[in-house]
């Protein structure tokens, strides 16, 4: 019996087929992998935010989809809130003279003495990040902005993210989109979760 003998054209047509089967193998592995994916969405990492106030004016839309959160765990539940009231406020009456919030987004509600309750009002809340610079320079930073995706048209390319100078906003999975500093009370923590 005679041994046949290995070519190099023999070596050069095992190689191409070689290589088109780990090609033809990676691209159907790509495709599994794009249709297993999950879906991403934008967030603002509260850790990295500097509340520019950006959010608020260059949103696509009218009103921007970023609202306050308040982490209610956090929370001192301070009579002087650096978030709710604006620096070096002297009476601290609810007037909208001492508010920080524009639109009056944030309803101060008396707990028992000392202490207040800080409620975002959301429908109100703008995204401009005033209370939030607030909150994390005269308190312990439970006021933070989260992008709201039943609002948010998830851009491919976000328009705030492309001016953000901290570049806070990034994609997140779906199944987790909110990224909170503490906890919220049972009732506002529902609210959010169902509506993602």
């Amino acid at each position: 019996m005679e041994k046949k003998k290995y070519t190099r054209r023999d070596f050069i047509n095992s190689g191409a087929r070689i290589s088109a089967a780990v090609a033809i193998g990676g691209l159907a592995a790509l495709t599994l992998r794009n249709f297993q994916t999950e879906e991403m969405v934008w967030q603002i990492d509260p850790f990295k935010c500097t509340q520019c106030g950006r959010c608020a004016s260059n949103c696509v839309l009218p009103i921007s989809a970023v609202k306050c959160v308040h982490a209610y765990d956090l929370c001192g539940y301070c009579d002087l809130c650096g978030g709710y009231f604006k620096p070096g406020v002297k009476d601290l009456h609810t007037g909208a003279e001492n508010q920080l919030c524009p639109t009056a987004a944030i309803e101060r509600k008396y707990i028992e003495e000392p202490y207040f309750e800080y409620i975002i009002k959301e429908d109100l809340c703008i995204g401009c990040g005033k209370c939030v610079a607030g909150c994390t320079s005269f308190g312990n930073g439970s006021l933070h902005l989260q992008i709201r995706h039943d609002e948010c048209d998830n851009c491919n390319e976000c328009a705030i993210a492309r001016v953000c100078p901290s570049d806070a906003i990034k994609r997140v999975p779906a199944s987790t989109p909110y990224i909170i500093k503490g906890d919220f009370i049972a009732e506002d923590k529902g609210k959010w979760e169902n509506k993602a």
